[in-house]
């Protein structure tokens, strides 16, 4: 290598994404307009589903939105895997419920149902699963539990968008799924997510929240016009999507099938070249079925393993400090399979725009730190 640093994750941005940014600048109406309205028709016709697209500013969001929507809130209790970016989190507790933090499968680390199921209380009102590294093996279990005990379930699908689960598309299937399209996700619009339902009135709900609550602003907005004589009757929030976005994801959503056939190759080509090291555990994944988002792998002195990257010029990434052990959320009891996984993991760079002979390099190093 020339001594250039290999990035762990990156936004991929052609010139068609600056040419569409540049005519919507051009147009001077850069809110929520045509160009989103544009993007979530785009959403549901790639994915196929018959289901409801509300497009917001972030994933987050579109995971507070949907909590909100569902009238949860204070004295409620959600349950969520532990091991998961610190948003999931943040958004249950935004609504004033409370976070209550899962076990996870260790072989996929997806949410573990059977630590859930002995976390379900009267206070229980949903559950949110984690697509943890875009995969949802065990989902169909998390829709057993919420039947039994007559839960929502919010999938927290921001890493994802363009995965597939009993061949048909993540999104298609389920009762609330939440995406993300920040700079590094599967698909980018800048920042921005959307939420996905079969529930018309949830849908209704969202729509006006992401506008501040204005009854009806969605369809305005649309035709780019203004609401002037409204109603508010629930409370809302500035979540809405700009048109800048939308149309970055717009061009994003027609290069998808690039991004993933070259996401799916590289981690093809670490689990190829990784599966016969003894200090290396790969995840229980089918990446025919995935997209990708990050390339995790549970390693034996994981922290020597990282400082060593580093210092060959190759970022790394540790995806998640558990949330029960964060001041905040923290916990009375251990959670001892995600603590033990959590010294485990490490994140590998995976991204469009890695070069085969960067991946190479990085492997070639993994390799010698065993050796």
């Amino acid at each position: 290598m020339n001594g250039s640093k290999i990035r762990l994750s990156k936004s991929s941005i052609s010139q068609k994404e600056k040419d569409a940014v540049l005519k919507v600048l051009d147009k001077e109406f850069l809110g929520m307009g045509e160009e989103v309205k544009l993007f979530e028709e785009k959403i549901k016709d790639y994915l196929k589903t018959t289901k409801d697209v509300v497009c917001v500013n972030t994933g987050t969001s579109a995971l507070h939105l949907a909590i909100i929507a569902l009238d949860i809130g204070v004295g409620d209790e959600v349950l969520v895997p532990s091991l998961t970016y610190v948003a999931s989190y943040q958004a249950i507790s935004a609504t004033g419920a409370k976070p209550i933090s899962c076990e996870i499968d260790s072989k996929t680390l997806f949410i573990n149902v059977n630590d859930a199921r002995a976390r379900v209380t009267k206070n229980t009102k949903a559950i949110m699963p984690v697509h943890y590294a875009s995969n949802s093996k065990g989902i169909d279990e998390v829709y057993t539990l919420a039947k039994e005990f007559d839960l929502r379930v919010i999938e927290d699908a921001a890493q994802a968008f363009g995965s597939k689960r009993d061949n048909k598309k993540v999104g298609t299937d389920g009762d609330i799924i939440c995406f993300s399209f920040d700079g590094i996700k599967n698909i980018t619009s800048g920042e921005g997510g959307a939420i996905l339902s079969d529930d018309k009135d949830f849908i209704s709900r969202v729509k006006d929240a992401r506008l501040l609550g204005v009854e009806k602003d969605s369809d305005k907005r649309f035709l780019g016009q203004r609401s002037w004589e409204f109603d508010v009757s629930h409370q809302g929030f500035r979540y809405h999507m700009s048109n800048i976005m939308a149309t970055i994801g717009i061009v994003q959503i027609d290069r998808i099938d690039e991004f993933k056939t070259t996401r799916q190759n590289i981690a093809k080509n670490y689990v190829q070249e990784l599966t016969n090291i003894k200090e290396i555990e790969l995840l229980d994944f089918n990446f025919d079925d995935l997209l990708p988002h990050i390339f995790v792998i549970k390693v034996k002195k994981r922290d020597e393993l990282r400082e060593y990257l580093i210092s060959n010029n190759i970022e790394c990434g540790v995806h998640y400090k558990p949330n029960h052990l964060l001041t905040k959320y923290k916990e009375k009891y251990n959670l001892e399979i995600t603590e033990s996984i959590y010294n485990k993991i490490i994140t590998l760079p995976c991204h469009n725009d890695l070069e085969n002979d960067e991946q190479i390099y990085v492997i070639d190093k993994i390799k010698d730190f065993y050796e």
